[in-house]
């Protein structure tokens, strides 16, 4: 079997990583970028570091600071309104999962027009848009390095998910320094999905020999400094672990596919406004135990790569006790259930057919070990809510 794989044409990684966006886009012959940022980013300094540095370089950039979390398909057109009032031959993605998504979808859209909603899957848009640099300030999505954007219909309350080569960024800087003041939640909510992005990377049925490795070598990088940057934000070898983690389960699952966690995660989001990272976590342990009996084996790798389990243990028990370190992660994380969140119980049990319906309409489900039906899926989103 032949697998396809997609990678950027550039990477930086390590400790100052960003500070060279203007030898990057000079390597790719960009000089006029159209940054997409958050109004956290703007306001703490980072962003006019980031444009002092362009400026010094005899670049000039358009900035866009008014992304929200969980990018829907009006916050998308504010920032590509903002980009056709200027001229620009690039974008640039600095945050979080939330303005690299943004970032994404406006440059597809500054070239082919919409509605977004045109683009979603099955949709597959493979050519270019305007060239897309990624600077993830967090140790989570990994969207530096995947060929998928996640764009929500307000309307509907769905998360579109849109694949094609067009996402894929064609540079990442990789900084693990911009992720040491992070606060505890989001710590834990983007480390949890890169945990999860890797594990599902790896179970997949799309998983191939090039996902394996970093996926493997994700969970081992991520596993054992969660817990560590939860505790000291400012703990620079562990921050550098998580932040090199986040991006090879990035690069697994792009190259392989996210799987039921996923699939069931993004409604939560969508008619709960849950961050991505957070409904991850909620669904984790549950659906691990459900996926698990189609695929002992490796689902026992994930315990060993992660350190819960010996080499020489047996398959069943060593899920087991990836099943309960699941379970430990979330408490230790102070991971709140549906219910602690505050999610009204009528509403969840009323829309539990919508998520359903929603989950596996994005297909992500099907690549699990054990394929799900609707109502397997509702029995789980039950299963999570009874904690």
């Amino acid at each position: 079997m032949v697998s396809a794989i997609a990678l950027p044409r550039l990477m930086r990684i390590g400790a100052g990583a960003s500070a060279l966006l203007p030898e990057v886009l000079g390597q790719l012959g960009l000089s006029r970028p159209f940054v997409v940022t958050d109004p956290f980013l703007a306001g703490s300094g980072r962003v006019e570091s980031l444009i002092a540095g362009l400026r010094a370089a005899g670049l000039s950039a358009a900035v866009f600071s008014e992304t929200v979390p969980d990018p829907t398909v009006a916050s998308v057109e504010a920032a590509l309104a903002a980009l056709k009032a200027g001229d620009h031959d690039c974008v640039v993605g600095f945050g979080g999962g939330s303005p690299m998504d943004t970032a994404k979808a406006v440059a597809v859209l500054a070239r082919f027009g919409g509605p977004m909603r045109a683009f979603k899957a099955p949709h597959l848009q493979d050519e270019a848009g305007l060239p897309i640099v990624a600077i993830p300030t967090t140790a989570g999505t990994g969207s530096e390095a995947t060929r998928f954007t996640i764009v929500t219909d307000a309307a509907t309350d769905e998360k579109m998910l849109c694949i094609g080569l067009a996402y894929l960024p064609v540079a990442a800087l990789v900084d693990y320094e911009l992720t040491l003041t992070k606060p505890r939640r989001l710590t834990a909510d983007t480390g949890i999905d890169a945990l999860t992005h890797a594990i599902e990377a790896y179970v997949s049925k799309r998983a191939n020999p090039f996902s394996d490795g970093l996926a493997l070598s994700a969970m081992r990088l991520i596993a054992p400094n969660l817990r560590r940057v939860w505790a000291d934000a400012g703990d620079r070898r562990a921050r550098e672990a998580m932040m090199i983690g986040a991006t090879q389960a990035g690069i697994a699952f792009s190259n392989s596919s996210v799987a039921l966690v996923h699939g069931m995660s993004r409604p939560i989001g969508a008619h709960f406004h849950v961050a991505h990272g957070l409904s991850n976590a909620m669904l984790l342990p549950a659906v691990t135990a459900f996926s698990a009996p189609a695929a002992t084996a490796r689902y026992a790798d994930c315990a060993r790569a992660m350190g819960v389990a010996e080499e020489g243990e047996a398959d069943d028990r060593a899920v087991e006790r990836l099943i309960a370190a699941l379970r430990a992660l979330n408490a230790d994380l102070e991971v709140p259930g549906p219910r602690a969140y505050g999610i009204d119980a009528g509403r969840w049990s009323d829309l539990l057919p919508t998520m359903a319906r929603q989950a596996l309409a994005s297909g992500s489900p099907a690549n699990n070990p054990r394929e799900p039906s609707a109502e397997e899926i509702e029995a789980l989103y039950r299963a999570v809510w009874a904690g």
